[in-house]
């Protein structure tokens, strides 16, 4: 098959974008969450998956850590399935935060004051700071979210429940734009609602798994086995406040990641003695931990090898994100002129 059969056979592939923050580990709930769903959506769609530094820098940050976390997110995404192609980082992409200045003068004050996350995030400021300094960049930082996705005009953006807001701000964008310029030129991207779990704190399960909970709070997707079997065993069933014939929040967590993990054989037997009534508790966390340790070894094993070739996989990667500044670059110069700026034509 010729390069132009096969270029023209992927441009008309839909495509995907999606981003995460550098900011540690990766957790069960991110690989359920999202990150596996990124894995699967490879086989159908071009994407592009970015690891989004500048936006970690709207929270007060530790400036090794942000640079050791980068990395350290794109080894732990290829270890789980991420493509390396179709990976970048942000700010190797300098284009994103030129267009997302240009897409300030087409988004409202009264708009991102009215962001959910950006109330949320400022309270938490508030509470644990002494000095109450709130950055621009937290209040603006949706603005660039949706430079990073409208610059490879996406068709297709995976959400959960907590980022439709900031899907709409970027239509809200698009539309604005191409209403100024007289033409449809941005597509607005759609949502891709797909079933994703739900995966809750074993030691609290009426909060989602979350590492800014506190460490009993989450399970890191490439930690020891003795932990993730301490935990799963220490982890919530029963809390009393299950209505008569309902499954608990913490058993239905632990059901949850039994099937998700991929022990589809027990969870079938343990749904039917729970049905029957003769469920044990100890043999559901048994059947859990066994799976977890199984799912993230593997894991564990290809992230040792992705490691021991630190040096070559950096390299690899600034190259991808130079490959695919190449489509961020084209955007930009045509927004550029649209708009009546200049262009450096070398």
């Amino acid at each position: 098959m010729s390069d132009n059969i096969k270029q023209k056979q992927i441009s008309k592939k839909k495509s995907i974008l999606s981003c995460i923050q550098p900011t540690g580990d990766m957790h069960l709930g991110n690989y359920f969450g999202a990150v596996k769903n990124w894995v699967d959506l490879q086989k159908d769609y071009t994407c592009f998956y970015g690891v989004v530094d500048y936006h970690a820098m709207t929270m007060p940050y530790d400036v090794k850590k942000l640079r050791n976390n980068t990395w350290e997110l794109i080894f732990n995404l290829m270890a789980v399935g991420i493509k390396p192609e179709n990976l970048f980082v942000q700010s190797l992409i300098p284009e994103h935060a030129e267009l997302g200045w240009i897409f300030n003068c087409f988004c409202s004050y009264g708009q991102l004051t009215r962001m959910t996350q950006f109330k949320d995030k400022s309270a938490q400021v508030s509470q644990s700071s002494t000095d109450q300094f709130i950055s621009v960049g937290l209040l603006d930082y949706p603005v660039l979210q949706s430079a990073d996705i409208l610059i490879y005009r996406a068709d297709y953006v995976p959400v959960g429940k907590d980022q439709e807001q900031h899907l709409e701000l970027t239509r809200d964008i698009a539309g604005r734009f191409n209403h100024s310029i007289g033409k449809e030129y941005f597509v607005l991207p759609e949502g891709l609602y797909t079933e994703t779990p739900k995966i809750r704190s074993t030691a609290d399960p009426s909060r989602k798994m979350s590492k800014s909970a506190g460490d009993k709070h989450y399970i890191s997707l490439f930690e020891d086995e003795a932990r993730i079997r301490k935990q799963i065993k220490s982890a919530v069933t029963d809390t009393g406040d299950a209505q008569e014939g309902q499954m608990s929040e913490g058993v239905t967590n632990l059901f949850e990641l039994l099937k998700v993990s991929g022990g589809k054989e027990e969870y079938e037997s343990l749904t039917h003695d729970y049905n029957a009534g003769n469920l044990r508790y100890s043999d559901l966390k048994q059947a859990v931990a066994n799976q977890l340790v199984t799912l993230t070894n593997d894991f564990k094993d290809r992230k040792n090898e992705i490691v021991k070739q630190k040096k070559d996989i950096k390299y690899q990667i600034k190259q991808s994100s130079a490959e695919i500044r190449k489509r961020a670059q084209e955007t930009l110069r045509e927004v550029k002129d649209m708009v009546g700026l200049l262009n450096v034509k070398l």
